[in-house]
Formats: structure tokens, sequence, C-alpha cells
């Protein structure tokens, strides 16, 4: 007897579609075939298991593919085309709150971005948490705020960075009570604005550990068929130790294959209890 799939099952199957097809057009009405649901039941299980839209989800997935076509195109108004967008000001609409800075900044490199940071105790330790004033784009844990701040200085050496002053502005008080409460156990982790750079491959591994749901874990080789390379297993390890930006890229969701809980670069004790955390949360 065929096994029925399972509502994550199906969505999972509609987001690696989008993936693959972010370039084309991608009607709601052809995805919910797609998953064999009705438009109105696919909306609503799509947005419960995801966090987003589909159409949300087909927007930030055609931003990543822009972010490798702006490397590989000979000009901006190429990459975005190429990338799908049938309109350049429907990029730079977007481009603050989800590519982190213009196209044309990013084809530069981000070279003198100014960065202020804040660190605060959270229930797993202590987390820092930076920010341009486009979005996140640095969040991890330390035992000490001297080694937060030279991580911070060595992942953007050439970047202006200093400790934020207060008041803090209240878009930053927004996202540090978001991720404090969740932390806490008080909401699922929340879908905040980040500006990072970042290799394309390791912007397809980032976006699609954002669509593991909470809760739930995926080994190293699930990932990489998720996203088209099944034979990339080694390199998304390696995406995910190089994740700047801990829980809202949630690359403790990512274990070996035998289900053991694998490395994480800020302690296997904060992996667990991470993952505790979700699990109790789902419940």
């Amino acid at each position: 007897m065929p096994t029925v799939p399972t509502p994550t099952t199906r969505i999972q199957s509609v987001c690696d579609y989008i993936r693959t097809h972010s370039h084309e057009p991608l009607p709601l009405a052809q995805l919910a075939a797609t998953a064999g649901l009705s438009p109105f039941h696919f909306q609503r299980t799509f947005k419960s298991i995801v966090g987003v839209t589909p159409k949300q989800f087909a927007d930030s997935c055609r931003l990543e593919d822009l972010k490798g076509q702006l490397r590989a195109q000979p000009s901006v108004t190429g990459a975005i085309y190429q990338a799908g967008f049938n309109s350049g000001s429907r990029v730079y609409e977007r481009s603050g709150s989800h590519l982190g800075m213009t196209p044309g900044q990013y084809r530069a490199g981000g070279a003198g971005a100014s960065i202020s940071w804040v660190i605060a105790e959270t229930p797993i330790g202590r987390m820092m948490m930076a920010a341009t004033d486009r979005g996140l784009c640095f969040i991890q844990f330390g035992d000490s705020d001297e080694a937060l701040v030279a991580e911070l200085r060595n992942e953007y050496p050439k970047a202006q960075i200093e400790p934020m002053r207060e008041p803090y502005p209240r878009q930053f008080n927004l996202w540090m009570n978001a991720l404090t409460r969740h932390l806490n156990g008080e909401q699922p982790a929340p879908d905040l604005p980040l500006d990072v750079r970042a290799t394309a491959f390791q912007m397809k591994v980032w976006r699609y550990l954002q669509s593991i749901p909470a809760g739930t874990t995926q080994s190293y080789s699930e990932v990489a068929a998720g996203i088209g390379q099944p034979t990339a297993a080694r390199a998304v390890a390696r995406a995910c130790a190089t994740n700047p930006v801990s829980i809202v890229v949630p690359c403790h969701r990512v274990i070996r294959g035998s289900g053991d809980l694998a490395g994480y670069r800020w302690g296997l004790d904060r992996k667990r209890a991470l993952l505790d955390r979700e699990k109790n949360h789902a419940a």
C-alpha cells in the first residue's frame, strides 16, 4: 500500500520546486497542484509550516538567486532579469529588508559597512547581536565579550564596528526582544531581516535551513539533496559552520545521518538546548 505524503513532506517538495523554478512565474494554483491541495488549503498549510506565504518564499528565493547572478552577470540589470524579476524597481523596493543592500552595493562586496553591536545574557549564554542599518549581520554566542567582539571584527574586517549607543533604535530593540523571547521559549524563531555577505552556495544552504520546521532535524545529506546538490554534504557542513547569524539561520537543526548531533560552532550543549526548546514549543 503506497505511503500517503504528510503535509510537511508535500510542502517541502513545493519548497524544492520553488527553489529550482524561482526564475519562472509561479501562480498559486500551479504550486497548489504540485502539492495536491486546493489553493486555499495549500496557502494555509504552507504558511503554518514554513512561516511565510508561498509568494514571500518565492520572492526570497529569487533574491537569493539574484545574489549569485550579481557575481556572474556583466551588469546589474542583466542579473535582475536573469533571476526572474520583471522590473528593476521591484528589486530595489525589497533590497533594504531582504537583500541587505542595493544590488550595486552587494556587487561591490559591501565594503565600508557600519556595524553596531550589543551583547546580552540569554538562557544559553552570552549572545552578541550586530546589525547594519539594513538588517542583522551577526548573531553569535560566546563565553566572553572580548572573544565575541574579536570574532565580529574577524568576520567583517573592512567594516566600521562600534558598540550600539543607548537608547537603542526601536527596530533594533524589537529584533533583540524577538530573539530573547524565542530563547526563553515564549515564541517561535523570528523571521528577521538579514544583511550578510556570502557565496551563492552558502546563501542557498542558509535559506534552505530556514525552511526546516522548528523542532525537527535533517542530516547534511538531506540538506544537500534538498538544495539539488546531493553530493555536496561536506560543503553543506562547511556552510553550516560558517553561518554568521545563529538562530535566524537555524544550523542547529542539521545533524549527522546517524542521528548524532555532530558539531556546532557554539558547543553541543547549546545545540541540544536549542533543539529541546523548539521541540517543547512545538509540542
